[in-house]
């Protein structure tokens, strides 16, 4: 059968130095449509953001880095090993061929090879790292100190990675969000007093924008029995003049109080009534039908 790339009518490009070849590699453009994304792929979350910046840069510039791929399993085509961020932008950017590495790779090296290229990006938030961990861990058969040599991190970094992921699901859902960054993620696990406590007191250090030594502070206070975790407060920003005398004035418009309050991202509005017969006379009020 001749190669899916003849298939597709497209000229195969010219190999890579020997050197690669003698690693089973060897350079193609290959159609995007015969590109599958690898799915072990650690990283979950892509930023949308992030991401039409590099579609931008493709416009303007073409894609200036090869990403890799292996035949896929029934030889339908081909699996993304590292660069599924460059593979989406040039989708995205509407390219019909995408310059590519192939390489003759198993499962194993798959799952780590796109591992390593998101940990080296800093694309992974720690809790999908911790998964991708895990996953190898449980799939490969290996000790952590096996992982950590193979990975080249040291075996500490492995252990607290993935106890991240037995924090309660809120708090995982901030560090995900990148509210909660993974020192205090670990400080907040080496709280003893309950998954109650570690959720209020996440609450605090995103309210009260606490620092990591401060919460580590906090954890060995309340694992001492000094009280409980205080619910978090948050302090009322100040708001500006301009939104106090138009909640006044509309106030006094529609005779009721009315308040005007800006948050760091948003605001809001609160218009105050009695009953549905006075909700339909400030209704009224506000369409200029009374």
């Amino acid at each position: 059968m001749p190669p899916l790339i003849a298939q597709a009518g497209k000229r195969e490009a010219t190999p890579a130095p020997s050197a690669g070849n003698e690693f089973g590699a060897s350079y193609r453009e290959i159609p995007l449509g015969e590109i599958i994304p690898n799915e072990k792929q650690p990283r979950q979350v892509f930023d949308e953001e992030a991401l039409e910046e590099l579609v931008h840069s493709v416009k303007e510039f073409g894609l200036l880095q090869p990403i890799v791929v292996r035949r896929a399993a029934d030889d339908s085509g081909y699996e993304i090993i590292m660069g599924e961020r460059r593979w989406r932008a040039a989708s995205k950017a509407g390219l019909r061929v995408i310059p590519a590495i192939v390489r003759e790779t198993d499962d194993g090296d798959m799952l780590r090879d796109a591992l390593l290229e998101n940990i080296h990006r800093v694309q992974l938030n720690p809790l999908e790292e911790g998964a991708a961990y895990k996953q190898l861990l449980d799939e490969f058969g290996v000790t952590q100190d096996q992982l950590a040599q193979r990975l080249g991190r040291s075996r500490p970094t492995i252990t607290n990675t993935i106890r991240l992921l037995s924090l309660p699901v809120s708090v995982q859902t901030k560090v995900a969000a990148g509210v909660l960054s993974a020192g205090h993620a670990r400080a907040l696990m080496g709280l003893k007093t309950g998954e109650e406590d570690q959720v209020q007191l996440a609450e605090r250090i995103v309210a009260e924008g606490l620092s990591v030594r401060a919460t580590e502070e906090a954890v060995t206070l309340l694992n001492n029995g000094h009280g409980p975790v205080k619910k978090a407060k948050r302090t009322p920003l100040p708001q500006p003049e301009h939104f106090t005398r138009t909640a006044e004035r509309l106030g006094d418009r529609w005779d009721t109080k009315v308040t005007v309050t800006m948050g760091k991202r948003k605001g809001k509005m609160v218009v105050e009534f009695g009953d549905q017969e006075d909700f339909d006379r400030i209704l009224a009020l506000m369409e200029g039908r009374a």
